[in-house]
């Protein structure tokens, strides 16, 4: 089996001295996993970081084998935030649920484009808020959709608000996430907006799926 694409490193681990296992999220495969030989040669290893984009080779024996993978930087993205830490925790959050929420080999390519609108995002004023609503269009790619005026009453709603209560008043969700026009949205806000998020992907898609809630997330959330 061979063929060539282009796509974004997801994860990298260790296999040998020289080699790692890699995932890439690619334009026409969607996920797929193999081993770059010589990983660790100042070729590779410089550009070898989560999130940055490649194009790259594939090549296996037969289509169960296990593959590897000849690579070349396509353009360098991650580097960029090395310096900030909260914007970094955020890519390596965004690549790991894209690993964790995806399948082998299942073409994607509303969730391929969503990628670079990530790297746009994280250049705005406002990009907390933007990732919020980045992460809900991910997980509606993926066959989850959630809306937030199924959970309160709209007559309720008033745009003086930042909470409205949900119909059993056990939760007060932010107004922003019901009406998305709030341009100014405060940190407090924020946080609880990205907890209720949390909580939709941990009780409506990890735990069905036996899938442990991601430590990168609680990384990210603790330095929001």
């Amino acid at each position: 089996m061979k063929f060539e694409d282009k796509g974004f490193l997801l994860n990298k681990n260790k296999f040998n001295e020289n080699s790692s296992i890699v995932e890439f999220f690619t334009e026409n495969k969607g996920k797929v996993s193999g081993i770059i030989y010589g990983a660790t040669s100042s070729k590779i290893k410089n550009f070898l970081f989560i999130g940055n984009h490649f194009t790259i080779q594939f090549n296996s024996k037969t289509q169960n084998s296990v593959g590897y993978f000849k690579v070349e930087i396509d353009k360098i993205f991650t580097p960029f935030f090395l310096d900030d830490k909260i914007k970094l925790n955020c890519i390596l959050y965004s690549f790991n649920l894209i690993k964790i929420l995806t399948v082998e080999n299942q073409l994607n390519l509303k969730i391929y484009n969503h990628i670079f609108k990530l790297y746009e995002l994280l250049n705005k004023d406002d990009w907390i808020k933007k990732f919020i609503f980045w992460e809900l269009e991910f997980i509606k790619y993926v066959g989850y959709d959630i809306n937030f005026k199924d959970y309160i009453d709209e007559k309720k709603i008033e745009t003086k608000s930042s909470y409205i209560s949900t119909l059993d008043g056990s939760k007060e969700i932010p107004i922003f996430l019901i009406e998305n026009n709030k341009e100014i949205v405060k940190r407090d806000e924020l946080k609880n907006g990205f907890k209720i998020v949390g909580d939709f992907l941990n009780k409506s898609i990890l735990i069905p799926n036996n899938i442990n809630y991601p430590i990168s997330r609680t990384e990210f959330f603790k330095l929001i």
